[in-house]
Order: C-alpha cells, then structure tokens, then sequence
C-alpha cells in the first residue's frame, strides 16, 4: 500500500471528525445573527478532506485546517470547540511525527491567527474567554497529548534498541568465550599430547634397543611405558571432559596440574635420558590458579621440545620469585650456536602455545638460542594479588 495514499483508517478518522465538527458550522450567539450554513459546512468539509493526509502531510494538514477555521471566524461563526475540532487532530498528528519546536511553532501560530481574527472580526458579543482561553487551551492540549506521546515512543523504542544491544553483545562475548576455551582446550591437548607421546616414544625405542640383551632392563622401561600411556589417558580425559556439559556427573576429577607436579614432571624425562634439574629462587608465593597451571604447562611443553628437537642431556627449570611476578626459565645444555638445530625461536604450534598461555594470564614470553649453546625459555607470570 502507498503510504502517500489515504487509506480507511484516514477515510474513518476524517469522516468521523466531520460528524463531531459540523454542528459548529452552524452554531452561533445567542441573538446574534443569523448565518447561512452552506459556508461552515463547506469550510468543514474542506478541513476534514485535508485530514486524508494528517499521516504523510502533517505541516500541510495544519495550515489548511488552521485556514478554514480562521474563516469561519471571519464568517462570523463562534470560536468553539467543535469548530477547532479538525485543526486539533491535524496538531495532534503534527506533534507525534515532528519535533517539539516545529509543534509548539505551529500550535501558537494557530493560536495568534484564530485569537487575532476573533478580535478583529468575530461576533461582538462573543464572551473574552471563547476568543482567548479557549483556543489557547484547545489546542495547546492535542499538541501537548501528542509531544508526549511521541517521546513516549521513542523511550520504548531506546529501550527496545538498547535491550537487542546487550542481546547481542551477550551473544559475541558467549561466542568469544566459546573461541577462547576451544583455543585454551587445543593447547592442552596439544601439550598432552606432545609430551606423553615423546615420552612412550622414547621408551618404546629404548625398549626394542635393550630387549636382545638386556630384558629386565627392557622390563623396566616397559613397565614405566605403561605409567607414561596411564598418566596420557588420565590427563586426555580430564582435558577431553571440559567439552561435555556442566551438569554431566561424569565428568572426571582430575586435580588440575600446577608447579606443585613440577618435581614429577622433571623425574618423568630420566626415562627419556634428560636430566632435569629444578632450582628454586626466593620465597615461593601462590599463584592465581590460571598462572600456576600455565607455568607448569610452559615448562612441560619446553621440556618436551627439549626431548624433541635438542640434543641435550640436561635441563634446568629454573622459578625465582619476586614480590610481584614469578619468572620460568628452561634451558638445555644442547648445542652451541655454530650447529644447526630443529627449533626456532617463533615457530611451531609448541612455542606459540606457550606465548599464548603466558599472555592469557597477562604475563610476558620469550624464547631465544644462548650463545653459550642451548635453547631457553623464559616466561613472567603475575603473582596472585
């Protein structure tokens, strides 16, 4: 439907204007003169025509009704109510779709027109208060009903618009959430992972080099397979379990690893022939429990690319503490700078993921060939506060 059409709602509201306006064309003073009523009638249907369009022309509508009703105060008609009746609508209209300056301005230039004409030119016996108090109070009311409506309107629509705005900020931040724990689960898996099977790897190997004549060696070291694939698949469902849904009773009870498993995960690397050293600086203080399960996992992943890609046979792991941080060093004692190694400072998901780590709990990361020889790792980690 063109909006710029009236429609039946407009058709009704114009004719059921023209019913309540029309006895005022034709109502005048007690004693005065009498009036032909053709001419109120016709400036009546005139301003109820011009309320087809109060929706899409309401400055229009207001000049054309405020026109006809000066006219019929210039005919000699009394300045009632009933003759206001279809400038009151048009004000109405005028003031819900415009500003309240452009309301007010037209609202008192109607006034001073029809105030000014009834002075003029209006039935001399006609009482002071229907030439001057009453326009004034007819239609400031219309406009006063219809500002108030309109800011009425707008509240509702501010709230609407500030409610759909926190629906979706609570959809991107549960979205970013979602994004994050799936990163946070990958470096897990991926830390888990990487070091249990490094771990059975090497074992595996030392397996099948001692079995032909060592075989209670090679028992040994199977046995301590079987606790290193144990240890995997416990940590694997305890990471795993994050993605089942809270209310899940069977979701395991794996105790988080933080730097109090620091000396099991130094002894596990013997079985893969690193020796690995923990040394100790300052007075230990706790850690949040997100920087104590990040440093232990900085120093497990750097452990592992130790056993990995360095051809070293010793580690040190190394926490000195300060008042306000906890800074992580692992170094080896692989080869010097002149020899070529597989790791690299910045690449592989390993180093990235320990970046990652130390930054999510707002700490600080770098990883760097020694020119002594070996590869360190160095993190800095907020202390709890």
């Amino acid at each position: 439907m063109n909006p710029n059409r009236p429609g039946p709602a407009d058709v009704a509201v114009a004719g059921a204007v023209f019913a309540c306006a029309f006895p005022g064309s034709v109502f005048t003073l007690p004693g005065g003169p009498e009036l032909p009523w053709e001419p109120g009638a016709l400036l009546t249907g005139v301003s109820c025509v011009a309320l087809l369009w109060y929706r899409c022309l309401p400055r229009t509508t207001v000049v054309v009704t405020a026109l006809s009703a000066t006219a019929m105060v210039g005919i000699g008609h009394v300045l009632s109510v009933l003759l206001l009746g279809p400038l009151m609508v048009a004000l109405y209209s005028l003031a819900l779709r415009t500003d309240r300056r452009t309301a007010n301005s037209f609202t008192l230039g109607g006034i001073a027109l029809l105030v000014g004409t009834a002075f003029l030119v209006g039935p001399a016996g006609e009482p002071l208060v229907l030439k001057l108090g009453g326009p004034a109070a007819w239609l400031l009311l219309p406009t006063s009903l219809g500002t108030a409506n309109r800011l009425r309107g707008a509240y509702l629509e501010a709230v609407r618009a500030r409610a759909e705005h926190a629906e979706r900020t609570r959809e991107e931040e549960a979205l970013r959430r979602v994004a994050e724990e799936r990163i946070r689960i990958a470096r897990d898996l991926h830390d888990v992972v990487a070091h249990h099977l490094v771990l059975a790897n090497l074992q595996a190997g030392a397996v099948a080099r001692q079995l032909p004549e060592r075989p209670v060696e090679a028992a040994r070291i199977v046995a301590e397979l079987t606790g290193t694939t144990a240890a995997a698949l416990r940590e694997l469902k305890s990471t795993v379990g994050l993605l089942r849904h809270s209310d899940d009773r069977d979701r395991p009870t794996e105790p988080t690893p933080g730097l109090a498993r620091l000396p099991e995960l130094a002894a596990s690397f013997e079985h893969a022939g690193l020796k690995v050293a923990v040394r100790v600086e300052g007075e230990p203080r706790p850690l949040s429990a997100g920087a104590d399960v990040t440093a232990y996992r900085i120093a497990q992943e750097a452990l592992t690319n130790v056993t990995k890609h360095a051809d070293a046979r010793s580690a040190e792991v190394r926490l000195v503490y300060s008042a306000v941080a906890l800074v992580l060093t692992v170094r080896d004692d692989g080869p010097g700078p002149g020899t070529r190694t597989r790791a690299a400072p910045g690449g592989g998901y390993g180093l990235i993921g320990m970046r990652e780590r130390a930054h999510s709990v707002g700490g600080r990361f770098r990883a760097e060939r020694r020119r002594e020889g070996g590869f360190e790792v160095v993190a800095e980690l907020p202390l709890q506060t």
